[in-house]
């Protein structure tokens, strides 16, 4: 072990616990020594060539670039019967999957529209960075849009993660939640903002430790990088989960529908709004693009999620869409010249 890494270890041990925090690391190092090693990496890196190759002799390529640059934003009303009252109209910024160093022309439009929009929180749902090994690009690339971000921001890790990146994504301001919950308080009420570890790839994650410290039937939000565990975060208790993931596919076909999403679980929950139970669930589309820097008919996003009181329970539990009011514009704009 690297002197890195005990540092992490360090710097991770007093609130995961010291066996904890050293397995968490060891299951990263085997995960990616896996995925780099020799046999992996000539399935993945000629996948990868071969699949921008196509778009570029297609003639695709550089109008997948400029649509994975149009970043929207979109607004989500939610409607809760056990909403503690002064947290009606409470916003909060949804950011997933920024990927930033394959992303430069979203994070740019991010930035732009950051400085236009009112929220309470920022929450970001995994993958700050899109590639492997070293990671300081990444963090870099993190602190110019959190340059941009007011107020508490609040983070999972993703499948393309690493643990080692939680020191320098907290020292810029992002608390980070490993199976950890945080209070938020107004006028002597208080929801819980809950994160679980990445349960795609690592599957750290660990509902029941996370919900440990929080008060039976207290109002909670789930941060978890993929939306895969539904079922787990309904029947806990959560009212809300917020996700990401998917990408919505990234590359669709006409009408938004996914050649493939990479999670298992039904394709209604793929992208949007959905609901399971008595939660509400979103799984953002993401801000930024994974593999290849180009998007077909599914464009980034970032979401404002708005909570609403609500004593009527039939209008608590249908499913509400987002408001599409910049969605639509931009639609009206694509079917004007063909994507």
């Amino acid at each position: 072990m690297n002197h890195a890494d005990e540092f992490v270890l360090a710097s991770l041990a007093e609130r995961l616990g010291p066996q904890h925090a050293k397995q968490r690391l060891a299951i990263e190092i085997d995960y990616w020594a896996q995925i780099l090693g020799l046999f992996r990496a000539a399935q993945w890196w000629p996948s990868e060539f071969l699949v921008e190759t196509v778009f570029k002799l297609s003639g695709l390529y550089q109008r997948g670039r400029r649509n994975a640059a149009r970043l929207l934003l979109r607004r989500n009303e939610l409607f809760f019967d056990n909403l503690p009252a002064p947290f009606d109209g409470f916003t909060i910024l949804h950011i997933s999957d920024l990927h930033v160093e394959l992303s430069a022309g979203a994070m740019q439009s991010m930035c732009e529209q950051l400085q236009r929009i009112r929220y309470d929180i920022c929450v970001v749902t995994g993958d700050f960075r899109a590639g492997y090994g070293p990671f300081q690009s990444t963090l870099e690339g993190v602190a110019r849009i959190r340059e941009s971000i007011r107020g508490p921001v609040y983070g999972v890790l993703g499948n393309h993660d690493t643990v080692r990146m939680v020191p320098g994504l907290e020292a810029m301001g992002i608390r980070m939640l490993l199976n950890e919950s945080e209070p938020i308080v107004c006028d002597g009420h208080t929801l819980f903002v809950v994160g679980i570890d990445d349960a795609h790839s690592y599957r750290a994650h660990n509902i029941e430790k996370a919900i440990s410290q929080i008060p039976e039937k207290a109002f909670s939000i789930l941060l978890s990088h993929t939306p895969e565990v539904y079922q787990q975060a309904a029947h806990a208790g959560f009212r809300l989960m917020l996700s990401g993931h998917t990408h919505g596919g990234q590359i669709c076909l006409p009408g938004g529908i996914p050649i493939r999403l990479d999670a298992v679980l039904p394709r209604r929950m793929g992208s949007g709004a959905w609901n399971y139970e008595d939660m509400h669930g979103y799984t953002s589309v993401g801000a930024g693009t994974c593999i290849v820097p180009v998007r077909f008919n599914c464009p980034p996003e970032i979401t404002l999620h708005v909570l609403r009181c609500s004593t009527d329970a039939s209008r608590a539990h249908r499913e509400y869409q987002p408001s599409e009011t910049m969605v639509k514009e931009q639609s009206r704009q694509s079917q004007k010249s063909p994507r």
